[in-house]
């Protein structure tokens, strides 16, 4: 491709993202393809000489946008958002075409630089320890991971040249994600000594109940070596009480790692720092800026205040890596299982200097206030009910039938291809769940929301 073959399918490209960001809606937000009808309608090989980019980008909007569920449109409210501006696309299309491995500082220093620079403004923004570590991992699923392994160095030290020893033991919440049973897996600890430990009636970790699980493992001759508290849990967006937690991992001198993945953006908004008590005593948090901080996925924020550890658990250094000392030459492959890294840091900081902490601390409270208005309209309606707290922007609800009838109203929801809304079990029962994180969606499609849900109840 010339120059100018590049600079015209360039163009075309940026012409296609610009309308697209402008008029999502024009998309059902859920795909209508059924399994495989994507799969049949490609070729079974690839092509053995190369097709002109315009018959591709033909078959991209022929075929493949058909198949796309749209997490940007504003009728996405099934899951956490992660929602992309405009200044994040730009950042990272800088990136791709940079293509640097910021596997050491000398690899690519702006990748390490950066990446330091950036998340230092974060931890200012946030109000998070100043001497706190961070690096940049794909998902919080390998940040909890590394949180974990962690954990696991510093509870057996020894543990990466003779292998995990059997008896270690990790806590975290019934509503947890399931990212820490699986980082206890990934790390050889195993799924029997991961402790889930009770919750309140609203969905808060039981402070008494997970000491009680400590004092039952040392009896029993194990070692409790980390606790994972949730701010901002998947199915609820409860908050965990941090400080008592914090408490007892400091007694029984255990690692306490804190999921803020979905959360911990509104940190930049001073009026929600109240859910965040106590987790500056935390070893580790995680926090995921391609969520709701406007980033392209994938981009999420690991913090340590013992890179130490981190780092002893993972530095291996051969030969052909190895490089000169320098105390402001951070090796990033140092604190991690990724080698190869992408130059994530950039679109984060072209998302943070375009919108700047109150621009992005307004969105956040706009959509919060949206949440809070649909949790009242769902307490004035005598056919509905809502299952859990709304600290934040997720509302869970239901209708007050059985399970099998708000699993139809979810359907009716769905297949209108204007509003896609997830479920989830609380208590037993099957609830509805509204997730506010786009940042296209406003007012009139909450209500549109709320309207099809009530119109399902009215179907049955």
């Amino acid at each position: 491709m010339t120059p100018e073959e590049f600079r015209r399918h360039g163009y075309q490209a940026i012409d296609w993202i610009a309308d697209y960001l402008a008029r999502p809606e024009r998309y059902p937000v859920l795909a209508q393809v059924k399994p495989g009808e994507l799969t049949d309608a490609l070729p079974a090989a690839g092509p053995e000489r190369g097709e002109p980019m315009d018959a591709i980008m033909a078959d991209f909007e022929r075929l493949i946008v058909p198949a796309v569920t749209h997490w940007n449109h504003p009728g996405f409210m099934a899951y956490f958002a992660i929602s992309a501006s405009e200044p994040g696309i730009l950042g990272e299309l800088l990136a791709t075409a940079l293509n640097l491995n910021g596997m050491l500082w000398k690899s690519s220093p702006v990748v390490t630089e950066l990446e330091q620079v950036t998340l230092r403004w974060l931890r200012k923004w946030t109000a998070l320890p100043e001497d706190w570590f961070g690096c940049i991992y794909d998902t919080a699923s390998v940040g909890s991971m590394h949180a974990i392994a962690a954990a696991r160095q510093a509870a057996d030290p020894q543990c990466r040249t003779r292998g995990a020893s059997q008896g270690l033991v990790v806590y975290t919440s019934e509503q947890a994600h399931s990212s820490i049973e699986k980082g206890a897996i990934a790390v050889g600890i195993g799924q029997d000594f991961v402790r889930k430990i009770p919750v309140d009636a609203e969905f808060r970790m039981i402070p008494d109940a997970l000491a009680a699980a400590i004092e039952r493992d040392l009896a029993a001759g194990l070692r409790p070596c980390c606790a994972c508290a949730t701010v901002g849990t998947t199915s609820t967006t409860s908050v965990d009480p941090v400080p008592q937690i914090a408490d007892l991992c400091q007694r029984h001198g255990i690692w306490l790692h804190v999921d803020a993945a979905y959360a911990g953006s509104l940190m930049v908004a001073p009026e929600f720092r109240w859910a965040f008590a106590g987790c500056d005593r935390a070893d580790s948090l995680v926090t995921n800026p391609h969520k709701w901080f406007m980033t392209p996925v994938d981009c999420s924020v690991f913090y340590t205040r013992r890179p130490d550890v981190l780092r002893a658990a993972f530095s291996l250094i051969p030969d052909y890596l190895t490089s000169a000392a320098d105390p402001r030459a951070v090796n990033l492959m140092d604190y991690g299982v990724p080698l190869g890294r992408r130059f994530r840091a950039l679109k984060l900081w072209f998302v943070m200097r375009s919108f700047g902490r109150e621009g992005i601390a307004n969105l956040l409270r706009a959509q919060v206030q949206l949440a809070q208005d649909l949790a009242r309209e769902v307490d004035a309606d005598p056919r509905f009910e809502r299952t859990a707290p709304t600290p934040f922007s997720v509302v869970c609800l239901r209708y007050k039938g059985t399970d099998d009838e708000n699993r139809r109203i979810q359907d009716h929801v769905n297949s209108t291809g204007e509003i896609f809304i997830s479920g989830t079990v609380l208590n037993g029962r099957f609830t509805l769940r509204l997730a506010i994180g786009n940042r296209t969606t406003k007012r009139e499609h909450v209500e549109r929301a709320w309207a099809l849900i009530r119109e399902g109840a009215e179907r049955l």
